[in-house]
């Protein structure tokens, strides 16, 4: 019999995430080491009468493009990959791994450019019904330092897949951030206070999003897109950030007026540096976004879990989402967490807001 957690999940992601509906074509884009998922997914959404089309990748697929791919696999899209975007009502993505590490020695530049030449397609995506989740491995349980059990336990908790109703869950989650965001609507400044940062910036006119997980599951976040040319001050993130298969560590920025003008790492700074030069907009501000999920405490490397962390705050560079009424462009979006749980402190218009992980 299948872990009734993952037939749980797979329910979650089928009816409430994407709301599959007869006839409808929703793509299922997984490694192979997620088939368990797979297959709850593919048979749930067959149920609901919509059309599955899944596309899975073998372990190693990634390495391989980057170690024998020429110039047109970097810069170009196929016909093929335009029409299945175009064709999609929805799209279910599975992220998981066999080696997380697996494109650490990948040419920088190369996935830069991979990056740029897929962005009308991800585009093209997030104007559709689309959801992400992780499936389990023993992989991202080691970079988590747990048993693959402790670490299933944890994904499944942090998804309410545990839950007799997850959706319930999820919508009473909602309801709080709701609140939440009552509380920031209309605001203009909102200044970051912690161990070496001291970060302003402005969300003067932008709107905030309630993410109860419909898209990135788990969630738990309320985000907004910070006016580009506000953020002011410096910050230095809590947590190693796991990106384009590489842990960078030690982040700490200086922004002047929106914009990265100086830029440090301890562990793989020049990585940082050939993110931040991949485009004119990677070096200012797209996201802000608070995380609000009490079920997620424990940082485990995987930034679709971390940036929720009940107590903390996440910037991403790069990419705004156009709902928020953010205008930067760019092929990066890279979340980054600041951990307010300790000696941290939000302040909205001059008001206390959050402290030391706790609303106000």
């Amino acid at each position: 019999m299948p872990d009734p957690r993952i037939l749980n999940l797979a329910r979650t992601l089928v009816r409430y995430c994407v709301g599959a509906q007869p006839r409808e074509i929703i793509g299922v884009n997984a490694p192979t080491v997620a088939e368990p998922l797979v297959l709850a997914v593919y048979e749930d959404l067959l149920r609901a009468g919509a059309h599955p089309e899944l596309r899975l990748t073998p372990a190693g697929a990634a390495e391989s493009l980057m170690r024998l791919g020429h110039d047109h696999h970097f810069d170009t899209l196929t016909p093929l990959d335009r029409a299945y975007a175009r064709a999609l009502h929805g799209v279910i993505s599975i992220r998981s791994s066999t080696n997380t590490r697996e494109l650490s020695e990948a040419d920088p530049a190369r996935q830069a450019r991979l990056a740029r030449a897929s962005k009308p397609i991800r585009e093209m995506i997030l104007r559709k019904k689309w959801t992400l989740t992780l499936f389990p491995t023993a992989a991202h349980a080691q970079d988590a330092e747990m048993s693959l059990r402790e670490f299933e336990d944890y994904v499944y908790a942090a998804t309410f897949s545990d839950e007799p109703d997850p959706v319930k869950a999820w919508k009473e989650l909602k309801r709080m951030q709701d609140r939440l965001i009552a509380k920031l609507d209309g605001a203009d400044e909102i200044r970051i206070v912690g161990r070496d940062t001291d970060l302003t910036l402005s969300v003067k006119g932008r709107t905030w999003i309630n993410s109860p997980g419909t898209h990135n599951m788990p969630s738990g976040e309320v985000f907004t897109g910070p006016v580009e040319t506000s953020a002011n001050g410096h910050i230095r993130y809590d947590f190693p950030v796991c990106h384009g298969g590489r842990e960078i560590d030690g982040i700490r920025l200086v922004f002047r007026n929106g914009k990265v003008v100086e830029a440090s790492a301890e562990k793989n700074e020049s990585f940082l540096h050939a993110m931040l030069d991949m485009d004119p907009g990677a070096r200012r501000l797209g996201e802000l976004g608070i995380g609000t999920n009490r079920r997620i405490q424990r940082f485990i490397k995987n930034i679709l879990f971390d940036e929720k962390i009940g107590g903390t705050v996440h910037l991403a560079l790069g990419q705004s989402y156009a709902e928020t009424g953010g205008t930067n462009r760019s092929a990066l979006h890279w979340d980054m967490i600041k951990d307010l749980r300790d000696e941290g402190a939000v302040y909205v218009d001059g008001k206390l807001f959050q402290k030391n992980g706790r609303f106000r």
